[in-house]
């Protein structure tokens, strides 16, 4: 799967201002949360989606790839709100027992563990749509300009940065591996796998050290410098993100809301 920095690259709203993909983004986030509306949810998923894929012109299969990775813990996560002890079977829309203890689900529980879903996938999208169309260092300046402290800003760089290299020392390692037969039978793999965590923390920790002489090496002094960017503010997007954000508040309340 290509990696996030690449698809951030490649996408056409690359050169949209980031501080206004950052607001649109969090301002997105906090309506979903704060609305709670399955309506809003399922608005906002298809908003980020299309704007994402079909305005950043982004690989449709890359993005679904990347929403079905919170889907595993997603699904687990609702399932347990939507099947509770029940004390009576009145309501259950089923039940199941199990070392004589009943289970059920209500519609209320099914409604709450809906709205808990599609909430979840929605500010995952929005998160998606500002990394999938914002270079990380991008993000960075913005958060700067936002007076977050500089320690907190460069750490972010740093543990972002190291993580790539954490990933692509446990990838070589594993194609090693792979082509030795490691992983052939069960037993091997296991044996390959305790092995591949011992050279992944070796490994990362000292090609860690490498690019930190490289850094200092270039006159690093506690302080990451990049260049920045210059974007002119567009007040049609800033018109469109309100827009955006009051049409939703507007669908929450509406009294024609199926699940409001």
């Amino acid at each position: 799967m290509i990696s996030i920095d690449k698809l951030a690259y490649i996408s056409k709203l690359k050169n949209v201002n980031p501080m206004e993909k950052f607001i649109f983004s969090m301002a997105t986030i906090i309506v979903c949360i704060s609305l709670n509306n399955i309506v809003d949810s399922i608005i906002i998923l298809l908003l980020m989606g299309f704007i994402t894929v079909f305005k950043g012109k982004l690989p449709l299969k890359n993005y679904i790839e990347l929403m079905s990775i919170p889907l595993v813990f997603l699904i687990m996560g609702v399932i347990t709100i939507a099947i509770n002890i029940a004390s009576s079977s009145k309501g259950l829309i089923f039940s199941f027992s199990i070392f004589n203890v009943t289970l059920g689900c209500t519609y209320n529980s099914l409604i709450t563990a809906a709205r808990l879903f599609f909430k979840s996938l929605a500010a995952v999208s929005c998160l998606y749509f500002l990394t999938l169309t914002t270079p990380v260092f991008e993000v960075l300046a913005v958060i700067r300009k936002l007076k977050v402290p500089k320690l907190f800003v460069e750490l972010m760089g740093l543990i972002y940065r190291f993580i790539f290299v954490l990933l692509d020392t446990a990838n070589m390692i594993y194609i090693s591996q792979s082509s030795r037969l490691g992983y052939s039978t069960f037993r091997r793999g296991f044996n390959s796998l305790g092995n591949l965590v011992t050279s992944l923390f070796l490994s990362a920790y000292k090609r860690s050290q490498d690019i930190y002489m490289a850094m200092e090496s270039r006159c690093y002094d506690g302080d990451i410098n990049l260049l920045e960017n210059h974007y002119v503010t567009s007040y049609k997007n800033i018109s469109l993100i309100i827009l955006v954000e009051v049409f939703l508040i507007i669908i929450s309340f509406s009294k024609n809301t199926m699940f409001s």
